[in-house]
């Protein structure tokens, strides 16, 4: 049986949720992260905001001299875990294996569902309905053989597209992108590649691979050269369920923002959380991953006497990793967060629950948890989260 994977992208994912929400932010520059006049950085926008250069990652104070008249909005990310985990539902409706990637992205594999919902492109059609019934919300659909080929096709289209890569048709949709297309190759890659007269995908296709290993290294070659050939370089494994819990996200442009990176610790010491306590799991052991510009890879670890029960605990120790593996200016292509050594929550607890401040922390969060499971609505949001003008 062929292998059929879609890699399912929310289109602008954050500012959708806002003009859904309050619908006359429909087609204004939205842009989410901090406020003008403030540190920090652009956590999302829409595509009527990236029209005037704006971007994730970018400085706030950048993204105000490029859109001064766009509607700035500080990020509500319970409402988008909400969001994202009634999407992620329906997705668990089409198939059993869903591979979440972040809040706003993941895989599906539908291999052998052709008589459930038709070919790929008429399931992915069914999906696509779906998602807009249930939540007024547009994605994207990448269809292949392999996730890394699923995942350059949901680009393709966007917004609210699908595009098929049909299997021995690889390198002639490969050869449609533009190099800086080609997911996982940042900028620095890049200046290197036309530093070797090298200025698209055919040409880096046709460079021998022992010579792209003495100038770029084994594993930035090895990752290039999978890829431009259609094969899947290995960016999105899943961990065992058994053994862990994480999710990561890869940027589409290297960052060495520290406030960006900060804030992408935040949203996935959530996303990690929400999910552990749906599933009724905890762990004691922390993680964290960094993927560089270069290719390479790093993970930290810390095992904790007690388990994590909070988000904001979670997000204290990963920012203790953090600050022993990642240098100020070193930029990072993809960011991880995880717990491991996990088990059931009710086999850790011990003790009174409210003798330690983190359990109260926990005990919050759980009925944030069962309050958004039982309404579609924006029912609690912490505080810090809110606009100034929601607060009272």
């Amino acid at each position: 049986m062929e292998p059929v994977i879609f890699h399912v992208d929310l289109d602008a994912f954050y500012a959708s949720v806002e003009e859904h929400d309050n619908p006359e932010l429909k087609d204004k520059a939205v842009i989410i992260g901090a406020l003008p006049g403030h540190r920090g950085v652009v956590s999302a926008c829409s595509y009527a905001a990236r029209r005037f250069g704006v971007r994730s990652a970018m400085p706030i104070s950048e993204a105000y001299r490029r859109c001064p008249d766009g509607v700035y909005l500080r990020p509500r990310m319970e409402r988008y875990h909400e969001v994202s985990l009634r999407i992620m539902e329906i997705f668990a409706d089409f198939s059993p294996l869903v591979q979440q990637i972040s809040v706003d992205e993941a895989f599906l594999d539908m291999s052998g569902t052709r008589r459930l919902y038709g070919t790929p492109i008429q399931a992915a059609e069914k999906l696509k309905a779906e998602v807009r019934r249930q939540t007024g919300l547009s994605v994207s659909i990448g269809i292949a053989w392999n996730k890394y080929l699923a995942k350059l096709a949901s680009d393709f289209r966007k917004p609210d597209g699908m595009y098929q890569v049909v299997k021995g048709e690889e390198e002639a949709f490969l050869d449609q992108l533009p190099l800086k297309d080609l997911w996982g190759l940042g900028a620095k890659g890049r200046q290197r590649l036309e530093e070797l007269n090298i200025r698209d995908i055919p040409s880096l296709r046709m460079y021998p691979l022992g010579i792209l290993k003495r100038q770029l290294g084994a594993g930035a070659a090895e990752f290039l050269w999978d890829a431009v050939h259609g094969r899947d370089p290995g960016i999105f494994s899943q961990e065992p369920k058994s053994r862990s819990l994480s999710t990561e996200t890869t940027f589409g442009r290297d960052t060495a923002d520290e406030e960006g990176l900060k804030a992408s610790l935040l949203d996935l010491s959530h996303q990690v959380m929400f999910r552990m306590m749906r599933e009724g799991f905890t762990g004691k052991t922390v993680v964290l991953k960094l993927r560089f510009a270069d290719f390479s890879t790093t993970t930290a670890q810390t095992t904790l006497v007690s388990p994590v029960v909070s988000a904001e605990e979670l997000y204290g120790e990963v920012l203790k990793l953090f600050s022993k593996r990642w240098s100020k200016g070193r930029e990072v292509r993809l960011i991880g967060v995880g717990l491991s050594n996990i088990e059931p929550a009710h086999a850790a607890m011990q003790g009174d629950l409210f003798e330690d401040p983190q359990n109260r922390k926990k005990r919050v969060e759980e009925a944030v948890v069962m309050i958004r499971d039982r309404h579609t609505e924006d029912a609690l949001v912490k505080a810090r989260l809110l606009h100034p003008k929601k607060r009272t």
